[in-house]
């Protein structure tokens, strides 16, 4: 399909919930292939729908050490998390130049709409984990800046503005 441009962290859309998605379509179909080819350029781990303007709430994940494995998912929502914690280097094309470390449950069962249509629930662990929450907080307006102080989200952001600008 093709590469799609990634919208700056200033855009309102990053910073607001995306619709739910009604049924899984050719079209949605379409999307999910930009997204693959867009996270696949980064290189990424996983990307929203809405980092690339688009306001649906579906996101696609691939943690596989061999890549080509990735998850489609439309709707997705954590079901159970483990108690257990497990802290990673998060980034975003949103927010170029910068990365913090966040702690997310290490393990989450999800339910969600897979390519065919058909709810799926599955359980991810350790970076798939963390790739499907850090999808999951974009689909809700939210980005992994905004796990951390005010302060520290501050720094962070002007930091990307002066990456942006050369």
């Amino acid at each position: 399909m093709s590469v799609r441009a990634c919208i700056p962290y200033a855009d309102r859309r990053l910073h607001r919930p995306a619709a739910p998605v009604e049924a899984v379509t050719d079209e949605i179909r379409a999307i999910w292939a930009d997204m693959i080819d867009t996270m696949e350029a980064m290189p990424g781990v996983g990307l929203a729908a809405p980092q690339i303007g688009v306001m649906l709430r579906l996101a696609v994940v691939d943690a596989s050490a061999e890549r080509g494995q990735a998850v489609r998912m439309a709707n997705p929502q954590v079901l159970h998390e483990s108690v257990k914690l497990r802290a990673h280097e998060e980034a975003s094309p949103n927010l170029p130049g910068v990365s913090a470390t966040i702690e997310r449950p290490r393990a989450v069962t999800v339910r969600f709409l897979n390519a065919e249509g058909e709810v799926e629930e599955r359980d991810f662990v350790g970076l798939w984990a963390t790739s499907v929450q850090h999808q999951i907080d974009h689909l809700d307006g939210r980005m992994f800046v905004d796990h951390l102080s005010p302060l520290r989200r501050r720094m962070l952001v002007a930091k990307s503005a002066k990456f942006s600008r050369g």
